[in-house]
């Protein structure tokens, strides 16, 4: 009797820890799917649209985001940046907020983006222990930001098909790149939320007249495509430019690579197929995403320091260099602030009937001195029409 009543008080204990975990889990899933990010307006963004009034077909959703207008006092052409294609390439994503918090332009339009996939920043990559965000120093304090994943969250879009068949080539791709943004492009009016998402996209850059995009990645060190810009055929002269003026000028590198014409589904190749823009896509270097990385933490996502790393690449097992120093934030989120600016400069010097003069952004040096914080604002101090929430 003493021995059941043992096993009985053993069993409810269990039973009272395993469902305390569940809530704790549930608690913390909870908030960070529903957590917002302040957006303190720049003097620049003239106007705040979604990707609703571009496609009706996805407003109210997750991923009805927010599109952020900033138009020069001259006219010109249309820069389209897109943050948070992959919400776990945190670099893109800051990149793209340092624009919508500081860009004043002199000439032309600039539209950003920073939740392209805003589902995917809702959940973070099974069985990769990422953390569920992370916080940027500033000097008023700190602002904390969404992680994320690569694919949109199984809660918004479920179940998974065996083979996923892209629109419109029919081109067979891995089943979980149906939640892939960057592999559903052009996007279909009837497709998943996914697809839905970019086809508002593509439905933008139509009819806004869209000059250039630029997609804003990060890249593990294990990967071939890495610092560099891939361009489509028609912005490859462009992006050359580009790579030599900031390889001979700036404090870093970067070089230039095509788009695949066989590989669909890719912004740089898609929208490029799908419209009159120009499309490039960024990629910077991000430790955290390697396979042979040490502990997944905050640490790593910002610092950008892993031994493991560090050791793969002195047996040339990685395809960019990374030492002790690592690849910190600002370093990442620097060279794409750097790029964008040259694109602009370089495609307003060759179209100055339709050149896009971008102020008040900081470049790679810059972000490097000063930190990614330098370049955010405090919402609290922020009056309530300049404040929007991703």
């Amino acid at each position: 009797m003493k021995k059941t009543k043992i096993q009985t008080i053993r069993k409810t204990i269990l039973l009272l820890l395993c469902i305390g975990m569940v809530v704790c889990a549930g608690v913390s899933f909870y908030k960070s799917r529903h957590m917002k990010e302040p957006v303190v307006l720049s003097p620049g963004i003239k106007e705040v649209k979604t990707l609703g009034q571009y496609f009706p077909g996805i407003k109210g959703s997750i991923n009805d985001s927010n599109v952020y207008i900033a138009e020069g006092k001259k006219s010109g052409g249309a820069l389209l940046i897109l943050g948070g294609t992959h919400p776990e390439e945190p670099a893109g994503r800051l990149a793209a907020w340092i624009l919508a918090e500081n860009a004043v332009l002199e000439q032309g339009r600039l539209f950003i983006i920073l939740s392209a996939n805003r589902s995917a920043s809702t959940v973070t990559r099974l069985g990769g222990a990422y953390p569920p965000d992370y916080r940027i120093l500033t000097n008023w304090g700190s602002q904390k930001f969404r992680m994320g994943d690569r694919w949109s969250n199984p809660l918004d879009q479920w179940p998974d098909p065996e083979v996923y068949i892209h629109f419109p080539s029919h081109q067979e791709l891995a089943y979980v790149d149906i939640r892939n943004l960057n592999r559903a492009f052009p996007g279909r009016p009837n497709g998943t939320l996914t697809e839905k998402t970019c086809f508002a996209i593509t439905q933008l850059i139509r009819k806004e007249n869209i000059d250039i995009v630029v997609d804003l990645h990060e890249a593990e060190l294990q990967y071939p495509v890495i610092s560099t810009i891939v361009a489509h055929e028609r912005g490859q002269d462009l992006a050359a430019m580009a790579s030599m003026i900031i390889s001979g000028t700036e404090d870093f590198r970067i070089g230039m690579e095509n788009s695949p014409p066989e590989l669909h589904g890719l912004s740089h190749r898609e929208i490029g197929d799908h419209t009159k823009a120009i499309s490039l896509l960024l990629e910077s270097p991000e430790p955290m995403l390697d396979a042979c990385r040490g502990r997944t933490n905050r640490k790593l996502l910002l610092e950008g320091k892993d031994a493991f790393l560090v050791k793969a690449y002195k047996h040339g097992l990685l395809f960019e260099k990374i030492d002790k120093n690592g690849w910190p934030i600002e370093k990442r989120v620097g060279r794409h602030t750097s790029s964008l600016l040259q694109i602009a400069e370089l495609w307003t010097a060759e179209h100055p009937d339709k050149g896009i003069i971008i102020n008040h952004i900081p470049k790679y040096s810059d972000v490097i001195k000063n930190g990614v914080g330098a370049y955010l604002f405090n919402p609290a101090e922020a009056s309530p029409e300049r404040l929007e929430w991703e």
